[in-house]
């Protein structure tokens, strides 16, 4: 025979990488079922067939939502199953009411399952739509890369400056191709002299390097100021030549991902408004997107600022009152869009500027002058979302209602 179906159930589930740990409790707390599933469809089918049969109405809940879970949450979607997310750090504070030390996986599951039976305020988890899945999985790729970036120039300058000091001065190789197209085929001062500032120049215009006549004698500068020789020079010069060589490589990666992501964002039907603010292009449009997911499910303008981080919370204790600070749970990826929007516009004369202007005089400082106006346009922002227009520097002007006699 087969368990005895309860109206109502909570199922928690502790997931992981190669198999989730899944735990129903009913209305007293009590175990229904508590089992280790395996990351796979139809072991995750399975489980989700043997908790429906043992509650008519379940609660499901995860404390994890990123690519861990997406394969268990879209499975829980197509069955018509919504989740809710309960963070680690809520999991972590609710297991010191139980008794024991004991930490498991069956455990974290039972709490986590007694955490959305107890509590009503729980975030429940979006599952994005196909879209704004790509968007996230090609924004996340891009940091990624651009932070492989980043990291290999700064070796790229440590091996530098090492044995070719002033070369490394002469140059900022994060903004300058030509720079960095030089050192894959001269790394030295000896080849630099050699070559010669004509026929240096020469060699940059052939790989269509702009400014080659100003890198060449930049760079002939540089050698003519060295004539030493540094032990190690030629390995570290073979090094700095494979880092050169890699990072074009990667800056063309970048360059065809950009272009992937903007061709994604533009099919969003709401991208031609997010990119008519100032200060919101197509890759921080597309970061937006990937943040936020499904603008319309964001109440007002105040739950967007909200989710962002935007809106400073209450910490009043006693006749302690008014004091005000940043909330503890919010999206670290929405705040930068605004805050980077923020930044971005207020550099160009305008209403940004005019506001960020005022905000300082009035004695707040850099940072907080730059969220007051993040705040701002996310108020901008979700007018022009609501009314499905882009922005405009002079106000949409109001029609005279018709008057009555």
């Amino acid at each position: 025979m087969g368990a005895e179906q309860v109206a109502r159930g909570w199922a928690g589930i502790d997931v992981g990488k190669a198999h989730h740990w899944v735990c129903l409790i009913d209305e007293a707390g009590s175990t229904l079922w508590s089992s280790k599933v395996v990351n796979d469809e139809a072991a995750i089918l399975d489980a989700i067939a043997e908790v429906l049969a043992r509650a008519q109405q379940v609660s499901w809940a995860v404390d994890i939502t990123g690519t861990s879970s997406a394969l268990l949450l879209a499975l829980l979607t197509a069955h018509g199953q919504g989740a809710t997310y309960v963070p680690g750090r809520t999991v972590n504070q609710m297991s010191t009411a139980y008794s024991g030390e004991a930490k498991t996986d069956a455990r974290d599951a039972y709490v986590i399952a007694e955490t959305v039976r107890l509590r009503g305020d729980l975030t429940p988890v979006d599952v994005p739509a196909t879209l704004v899945a790509e968007l996230r999985l090609l924004v996340t790729h891009r940091t990624d890369l651009v932070a492989d970036r980043v990291r290999m120039i700064n070796r790229l300058r440590d091996v530098l400056s090492g044995y070719f000091p002033s070369l490394e001065r002469e140059f900022d190789y994060s903004t300058s191709r030509g720079a960095v197209v030089l050192l894959t085929g001269y790394q030295t001062p000896a080849a630099i002299r050699a070559r010669g500032r004509a026929r240096l120049s020469t060699w940059l215009r052939a790989r269509k390097v702009r400014s080659a006549e100003q890198i060449a004698t930049a760079a002939v500068r540089a050698a003519n100021a060295q004539h030493t020789t540094v032990p190690g020079q030629d390995v570290a010069a073979s090094i700095v030549a494979e880092i050169a060589a890699a990072l074009l490589e990667l800056d063309q990666r970048i360059r065809v991902l950009d272009a992937r992501i903007g061709d994604t964002f533009h099919a969003h039907p709401q991208a031609q408004i997010i990119e008519s603010m100032p200060g919101i292009g197509t890759i921080l449009g597309a970061e937006l997107i990937a943040a936020a997911g499904d603008l319309s499910r964001y109440v007002d303008a105040g739950h967007l600022a909200s989710a962002a981080g935007l809106v400073p919370v209450p910490r009043d204790s006693g006749r302690r009152t008014g004091n005000l600070h940043r909330p503890m749970r919010y999206s670290r990826k929405l705040r930068r869009v605004f805050y980077l929007s923020a930044q971005t516009s207020m550099m160009r004369e305008g209403p940004n500027r005019d506001f960020y202007l005022k905000k300082r005089g009035q004695g707040h400082g850099h940072v907080q002058a730059l969220i007051a106006l993040a705040r701002r346009r996310v108020d901008v922002l979700w007018a022009l979302l609501r009314d499905n227009r882009v922005f405009e520097i002079a106000p949409p002007t109001r029609k005279k209602l018709p008057q009555t006699a």
